[in-house]
């Protein structure tokens, strides 16, 4: 067989979905690994997986990743936190990968966020510092890389990644580096996407799919995966969840010849 599939998903920590009052909703990581576990894929690659701490504390044990990672016996994992930082602020943090074959070559990138204030709840406030992590696995006997990064939401600032695209430059830059078999999935916050879908394919990575919205809050299409030539998507789907306020999208891959 010489088909694999991707699911990508911005897991917002368990939190689940509440039409009425999503920010109170609780926290069932249940239900985030039920939704997991329906797409039977061979790669998972989440955002959010733990819930920033005050202070920017990280649980030296991530509680939720740890969770996962037991329930998902069957696959090898790699998680990592950004970038310790006092400012941190109580949403999600920590990004993650999922796979059915061992993982190995671990790496992480620290992406630096701009100096924007901003006000939350009348402090002035600058962002952290973002994120991307990768791996590479072996799939029906081809080699894989697999990426996964989560960027700053510049329209929740008052600015945009247009503005400021140095994060966006980051992952475009590594893009190009690439080298064989190469997946990349991630909420990329651009609430303007087809500006993202442009700029990585013009690095040879193309989006499966940027039409269907994956972000309850706004009608925005903010989750991607991405591919390089080298694979050829033969079936996506953008699934509908209850179990984030991101919606879970899937992707089947063959080796191109």
């Amino acid at each position: 067989m010489n088909r694999f599939r991707v699911s990508q998903f911005n897991m917002q920590f368990g939190q689940i979905w509440d039409d009425a009052y999503p920010d109170r909703a609780p926290i069932r990581l249940d239900a985030t690994l039920q939704e997991l576990q329906r797409h039977e894929a061979d790669l998972i690659i989440l955002q959010e997986v733990e819930r920033a701490s005050p202070g920017g504390v990280q649980a030296t044990v991530p509680p939720n990743f740890t969770w996962l990672r037991q329930q998902l016996a069957g696959y090898d994992s790699w998680f990592s936190y950004p970038k310790a930082d006092p400012r941190e602020l109580p949403f999600g943090i920590g990004l993650a990968i999922f796979s059915r074959t061992p993982l190995r070559e671990r790496v992480r990138f620290d992406i630096p966020s701009p100096a924007i204030e901003f006000s939350f709840f009348g402090q002035k406030m600058t962002p952290t510092d973002r994120l991307m992590i990768g791996a590479k696995t072996t799939v029906c006997g081809r080699e894989l890389q697999v990426l996964n990064t989560h960027l700053l939401a510049f329209f929740m600032l008052g600015s945009s990644s247009s503005l400021n695209p140095q994060q966006r430059d980051f992952v475009a830059a590594h893009l190009a580096t690439m080298q064989g078999p190469t997946v990349l999935g991630g909420d990329f916050n651009v609430s303007h996407h087809r500006a993202l879908v442009e700029q990585f394919a013009a690095r040879g990575f193309a989006t499966v799919q940027e039409t269907a919205v994956t972000w309850r809050r706004r009608p925005f299409v903010l989750d991607h995966i991405f591919h390089n030539p080298a694979l050829r998507c033969i079936g996506h789907q953008v699934a509908p969840t209850l179990a984030s306020d991101h919606h879970v999208i899937t992707a089947d891959f063959e080796f191109s010849a």
